[in-house]
């Protein structure tokens, strides 16, 4: 498929009233479409993998097509430029969350969570561990030692008050403590340690992520 057509495609699927609601969400409703996941998800599914295409569709700047273009991007043709590229421009956590899923297939993937988790810009700082998060779902193969490097640049980061920040914060170390019963202590532990730091952040991410990892049902994932 060429760039022109795809555009029309997806501007026929425009709709003004998912985009309300999108933005309801916190989702950026700049040059966003409306368009479910399900359907951009069809859509790659016809189109097949396409590198080309798909940095053409991140350039176009539309929210649903930069979404696409990471479902129909190949990670092995992915280079460092580009997903550095493609990072800072992200504008909306729905981006960030989607397009990571490609990052998380690179060969990349590790050395981006350390360097993002430093970045002062808010969606790279979420990318870092948006990806971690990605990484412990996807890398069934990864050691625990691998993983758990991770949680140091955790608490370093539980401080940033910054909404879309904390939640992937917390997202990553409930992941991480739910992966098996090692890291499930450790993530514990680690929740317990961003507690005493006692910054407002902090204390909601440890709260919520002791509520789950220490709750029956998770626990009994382990038995």
């Amino acid at each position: 498929m060429q760039l022109n057509d795809v555009i029309d495609h997806l501007q026929s699927l425009a709709n003004a009233e998912n985009v309300a609601g999108m933005a309801r969400f916190g989702i950026n409703p700049d040059h966003t479409l409306g368009i479910p996941i399900d359907i951009l998800r069809k859509i790659a599914k016809e189109i097949g993998t396409d590198q080309a295409l798909a940095l053409q569709l991140w350039n176009s700047g539309i929210h649903e097509a930069r979404i696409l273009a990471s479902y129909i991007a190949d990670p092995r043709a992915m280079s460092e430029a580009q997903i550095e590229q493609w990072v800072t421009d992200f504008d909306s956590w729905d981006v960030c969350d989607q397009v990571v899923a490609l990052f998380s297939k690179t060969p990349l993937a590790y050395q981006k969570v350390a360097e993002w988790s430093q970045r002062p810009e808010e969606f790279v700082k979420r990318a870092a561990f948006a990806l971690l998060v990605a990484l412990v779902v996807h890398d069934k193969q990864a050691p625990d030692e691998k993983l758990a490097q991770f949680f140091p640049l955790i608490v370093r980061a539980a401080d940033d008050d910054r909404n879309f920040v904390k939640k992937a914060v917390n997202w990553a170390l409930r992941s991480l403590g739910k992966r098996n019963r090692a890291l499930n202590q450790q993530a514990i532990a680690t929740a317990r340690q961003i507690q005493e730091l006692g910054s407002r952040p902090a204390r909601w991410i440890a709260a919520d992520a002791l509520r789950e990892l220490t709750s029956a049902k998770v626990q009994a994932r382990f038995e």
